[in-house]
């Protein structure tokens, strides 16, 4: 099924629906929640994925899993989608919080394949095969550190939404600890409590997920590292290629 809302098609009797859905660049999908587990993979572009509890940067070629009854955001560049809906009692496995994900040529293959089938595909033949198949690779996927997690404390959330938009490297845990009337070593004990991560840490993660759209479209990496505040182009990507496991000219290429 292809450019057709999932609230059309819920009440059929499959335990797993597939879709395609393409949307115009700086399309933004406001919150809302389904009832099915979703599994949102983009073929092209990028999205970024707004939860209560923090946000997920998925690149062109990477899927984000959505559990059921999560509300949730999704801002979209230049995006064509291939989704799966699946009823929870399918996917018993499925993790309670989302999760970014590489996707392997093969699972590409059999999602390009699901959104061509009928939506009451027959569950017992070569459809109902590749419904399976496509669980089986899904369950075995390993999250990637594309999440940017976001503390509850109002006050620190602002100041993490604000740098989230315009981050940069050396940004001082001193002013923010100001900001908020409080000591820098209270307020490195709030952030790992609220967020589980240190402030370098997710100050670092913030950047390379700021980093990701900015690649996939074109963008020079000299012209991103010289943005976020780094001292050269080969400082940035030995950290990003720290962060996300392989150096940035590969998330300029995937948009290609």
């Amino acid at each position: 099924m292809r450019n057709t809302h999932v609230d059309e098609v819920d009440g059929i009797d499959r335990p797993v629906l597939a879709l395609g859905t393409d949307y115009p660049t700086g399309h933004v999908l406001e919150a809302h929640r389904h009832r099915r587990v979703q599994f949102l993979y983009g073929a092209t572009g990028v999205m970024r994925v707004e939860t209560a509890d923090g946000s997920w940067t998925v690149p062109p070629h990477r899927a984000v899993l959505i559990p059921a009854g999560t509300e949730h955001r999704v801002t979209m560049t230049g995006v064509s989608t291939r989704s799966l809906y699946a009823e929870p009692e399918a996917v018993p496995w499925f993790p309670r919080r989302c999760q970014v994900v590489d996707v392997s040529p093969l699972l590409r293959a059999l999602l390009l394949a699901a959104v061509d089938m009928p939506p009451r595909y027959d569950p017992h033949g070569r459809d109902g095969a590749l419904v399976a198949l496509l669980l089986h690779e899904i369950r075995g996927l390993v999250p990637l550190p594309l999440d940017l997690p976001l503390p509850g404390h109002a006050g620190l959330r602002a100041l993490c939404e604000g740098f989230a938009a315009a981050p940069g490297v050396h940004e001082p845990p001193a002013r923010w600890a100001e900001r908020l009337h409080v000591s820098e070593r209270t307020l490195h004990r709030m952030f790992l409590a609220e967020t589980g991560m240190g402030f370098a840490r997710w100050r670092q993660r913030a950047c390379v997920l700021h980093a990701l759209p900015l690649l996939a479209r074109g963008e020079p990496v000299a012209r991103v590292a010289s943005d976020l505040g780094y001292a050269s182009p080969a400082a940035f990507a030995t950290m990003f290629s720290r962060v996300l496991g392989a150096p940035p000219r590969d998330f300029r290429s995937a948009s290609g």
